[in-house]
């Protein structure tokens, strides 16, 4: 039986863009009864082949560190690094300061996202003492209040003074320490605790946590997972 073609069409295959690559033009042999489930035909056109180079790159910028009120941090080579739970933890605080509709991120969001990350040491040991999300964003709206149902924050809600001072508190504390590696959210915790005065050491006072079990976290501060934690 005869087989039909229609007319050709131009395809374009390259070859890995790591070296030069050499682009074929090809014509697509297409039956009739291709259109049925018969397999496709490519057929070398007689166009001559030509080399084109590629030069394509795409960069990434990852951010290693949090806002600071000391701005010759920001600069300094010298200043350490964020672990990424850190860094995750501080993105879900500004979340759930959304979710409540608040203007800041203050201390009490800093401890729901601590919470909300769930994977770091700090995480574990808050679950492992009764403090879960849960409790901490009820307490939050029971210490704080709700905000207004028709107001909306900010995509990134600035950190109230308290805030600001926990992540500068973490930071100082890692440099006095001398140790290397980078700052975990053990740090970013007992930061928090560290601000007598604010809604998030108020809320875990209010769940028991105190200074012998800040004490007990301290033992692991450089740790961000503990895999033999219970």
């Amino acid at each position: 039986m005869a087989t039909h073609r229609i007319s050709s069409l131009p395809i374009a295959i390259s070859t890995s863009l790591s070296l030069p690559s050499k682009r074929h033009d090809y014509r697509l042999a297409l039956p009739f009864n291709s259109l049925y489930g018969t397999r496709l035909l490519l057929k070398p056109s007689n166009l001559s082949c030509f080399v084109t180079k590629h030069h394509s790159s795409t960069t990434a910028t990852v951010s290693l560190s949090l806002p600071t009120a000391k701005p010759e941090r920001a600069t300094s080579e010298k200043s350490p690094v964020w672990s990424a739970r850190s860094i995750k933890s501080f993105a879900m605080a500004e979340l759930e300061a959304r979710k409540l509709k608040y203007p800041n991120t203050g201390t009490e969001a800093l401890l729901m996202g601590i919470l909300v990350e769930g994977t770091s040491h700090a995480a574990k040991f808050l679950r492992a003492n009764g403090i879960t999300l849960f409790k901490v964003r009820e307490e939050t709206v029971n210490l704080l209040g709700k905000s207004d149902m028709y107001f909306f924050s900010p995509e990134h809600p600035p950190l109230t003074e308290q805030a600001q001072k926990v992540l500068d508190w973490a930071v100082d504390e890692k440099l006095k320490s001398g140790e290397s590696g980078e700052i975990t959210t053990s740090y970013l915790l007992l930061g928090i605790w560290s601000e007598k005065e604010s809604a998030g050491h108020k809320i875990l006072a209010t769940f028991g946590f105190n200074d012998e079990k800040a004490k007990e976290l301290a033992k692991f501060l450089n740790d961000d997972i503990v895999l033999n934690y219970k």
